[in-house]
């Protein structure tokens, strides 16, 4: 009767193994949002200031 028990084991630790894989793939992504949210942010503060130096008058 050892070795069904060893087999329940098995099982058991096979199910924790898929519980570990699901979670990477959520990290990977919220970390793949946030870099593309830091480069449109960057993005869109260099128009804002690009924008501001088109305009700025450089006479005062």
């Amino acid at each position: 009767m050892s070795g069904k028990d060893d087999i329940e084991l098995e099982d058991d630790f096979t199910a924790e193994d898929a519980e570990d894989t699901a979670e990477a793939p959520v990290v990977e992504v919220a970390k793949t949002n946030l870099t593309k949210r830091r480069l449109i942010d960057n993005l869109l503060e260099e128009r804002r200031l690009n924008k501001q130096l088109a305009e700025y008058d450089f006479d005062l």
